[in-house]
């Protein structure tokens, strides 16, 4: 989102038949040069002018290594960036994802400005959000309404609740 985004891709893919799991996330940002995307994951490599240290990706890369994962970083300047991780899906060190309904609710929340295409795949079953979709169906109402992100809220836990059964 500091990167000048518009657009930001949430991509998740547990797949049970290779044991893994796969967190894609793209964004159309200004990117970074091979240099610097050689470096982003180190803790002390940072665009902020505010303190020293970037720890975002460094602790997203320290999570997957910790379950028999990668970290990848793809970008180019102009062209946005994509990171994608890589986890041993059964790994008893991966962490959980946490409640995605909750996050997703509270990035379209905060961050009007931006579109967000999240999708889930998972035993087969899949959860897909696109909010310039939703604003769209929304005729002029504000997908930051209290009203539509209750729905939001509602729906993407029912969504995930499917995902699990």
């Amino acid at each position: 989102m500091a990167a000048g985004a518009h657009n930001i891709s949430i991509g998740i893919l547990e797949d049970i038949t290779t044991n893994e799991m796969r967190i894609e996330i793209s964004d159309d940002g200004r990117g970074m040069t091979p240099a610097f995307a050689a470096v982003a994951a180190d803790p002390f490599t940072t665009t902020r002018t505010t303190r020293n240290v970037g720890l975002g990706l460094a602790m997203f890369k320290e999570a997957a290594e910790a379950a028999h994962g990668t970290l990848s970083i793809a970008s180019a300047p102009g062209r946005g960036t994509t990171v994608t991780t890589l986890f041993q899906l059964t790994h008893i060190d991966r962490k959980p994802l946490g409640n995605m309904a909750e996050t997703m609710t509270a990035l379209v929340a905060t961050h009007e400005d931006l579109d967000f295409r999240y999708t889930h795949h998972r035993n087969g079953r899949s959860i897909f959000l696109d909010t310039k979709a939703l604003r769209s169906q929304l005729e002029g109402g504000s997908l930051q309404s209290v009203a539509a992100l209750n729905a939001l809220r509602t729906q993407l836990h029912r969504e995930e609740e499917s995902l699990v059964r």
